[in-house]
């Protein structure tokens, strides 16, 4: 099935589901079990075709990636004659080695790897990752994780923490004064600064031995794919309800250090749904810059609820997406949805929020490192590899977003 035609079936779905909705609106009732039942099924069926949409532009853009860095390559090495060649057969030659050490982890392979590479801690046995390797593990959480492709991404490969400048206290507006007037004094203008620092982030996988032999797939691409979910997963949670110790502060957690709850919105909500009053009050407490650069952003059961609602002249306040890259919409605004995002419709929980998501910043470090078990594992015919992560994340300007908390 093709993108578009996903898309049109995508669409057939919900408008089955919506003269579910306009069949009960009509005869002026609520839903019978039965008709929930379908509506259900049929909303559930559009989100899984959703999924299957993203998954497919993803790979999509992955591979038209692949290819233009493949034709730059390509290039630069006609330009660069016999260098560039080498340079590029050190490059597999380091991958080739990183594979062995993985597939079996002999002195043969450790020794040609530190030939290869500097840096690397034989005392402690780390392997410093192939640079290529270390890109393409970057690229992965991209793509996996919501809140990472809509952040400002900072690295930070060598101090031990960013100072983030604020102004805390602006000066008032200027004064309609004479010729020879400067207008009123005013020294209220004040400076902060906000920290952030790199928080460890590990995780350990256990691989057999006989896998690792026999895969006919690549043994790092084994491990980055665990590496990948167990990493994006817990950067997703903490970046959306982490409380920031020894963590990310999450959009979803009250904090004057984050999004305090003076950005909560949650007049004309009802107390186990959003309403579409309290959708349209929550657009209009963010500043008009901030809602042009703007996301909302919900768990899929949230959205089930907000595709019922419609505004005062009976139309569906959400708009799914019909063409390929363009996202759905409410009240003009692009959604997105994460697995991660409160899904609890009960009086005072948050449900959702719209902002401005390059004023969440996320630090890398970026000192990814993979230490091998060789000895640990070794009764159940295992081994074990650790990898390593460290960074921060937090909101930097909390009028960039509004909260949507249920009345």
């Amino acid at each position: 099935m093709t993108l578009t035609e996903m898309r049109q079936k995508r669409k057939k779905l919900i408008e089955d589901a919506r003269a579910l909705l306009n069949a009960a609106d009509t005869e002026k009732r609520s839903l019978t079990g039965e008709e929930q039942t379908a509506y259900d099924k049929l909303f559930n069926e559009a989100d899984e075709l959703r999924t299957r949409i993203d998954r497919e532009e993803r790979q999509l853009q992955a591979e038209r990636e692949l290819a233009e860095n493949l034709e730059h390559d390509e290039e630069r090495n006609a330009q660069g004659g016999g260098d560039r060649g080498a340079g590029r057969g050190r490059t597999d030659a380091v991958m080739e080695s990183f594979r062995s050490f993985l597939t079996g982890g002999s002195a043969e392979a450790s020794r040609e790897f530190r030939d290869l590479s500097a840096g690397v801690n034989v005392e402690g046995g780390f392997l410093v990752t192939p640079e290529t390797f270390v890109n393409q593990l970057i690229q992965a959480l991209d793509n996996s994780v919501v809140i990472r492709g809509l952040a400002n991404v900072i690295p930070m490969p060598n101090s031990a923490s960013i100072g983030l400048p604020s102004l805390d206290n602006d000066i008032d507006d200027a004064d309609w004064t004479t010729e020879l007037s400067t207008g009123s004094n005013d020294t209220s203008m004040g400076f902060g600064k906000r920290e952030m620092r790199p928080h460890p982030l590990a995780k350990r996988i256990k691989v057999s031995q006989q896998l690792l032999r026999t895969s006919a797939l690549p043994a790092e691409a084994l491990v980055r794919q665990r590496l990948v979910y167990k990493f994006g997963i817990s950067q997703e949670k903490a970046y959306l309800i982490g409380n920031g110790n020894k963590r990310p502060l999450g959009l979803f957690v009250a904090s004057n250090d984050g999004v305090p709850t003076s950005r909560d919105v949650s007049a004309d909500n009802a107390a186990t749904y959003p309403t579409t009053d309290g959708l349209i009050n929550a657009k209009y407490s963010l500043k008009s810059g901030y809602q042009m650069r703007s996301n909302w952003l919900f768990h899929r059961d949230v959205v089930k609820e907000i595709a019922k609602l419609k505004d005062g002249n009976g139309q569906y306040i959400w708009r799914e997406s019909v063409r390929d890259g363009e996202p759905d919409r409410l009240l003009g605004r692009p959604v997105i949805m994460s697995e991660y995002a409160p899904n609890t419709l009960t009086s005072g929980q948050y449900v959702g929020l719209l902002g401005d998501f390059s004023q969440y910043w996320i630090l890398d470090s970026l000192q990814l490192t993979i230490q091998r078990l060789n000895e640990l594992y070794a009764e159940t015919n295992q081994v074990g590899f650790i990898g390593r992560y460290e960074g921060d994340g937090a909101p930097v300007l909390a009028e960039a977003f509004a909260r949507v908390k249920l009345g």
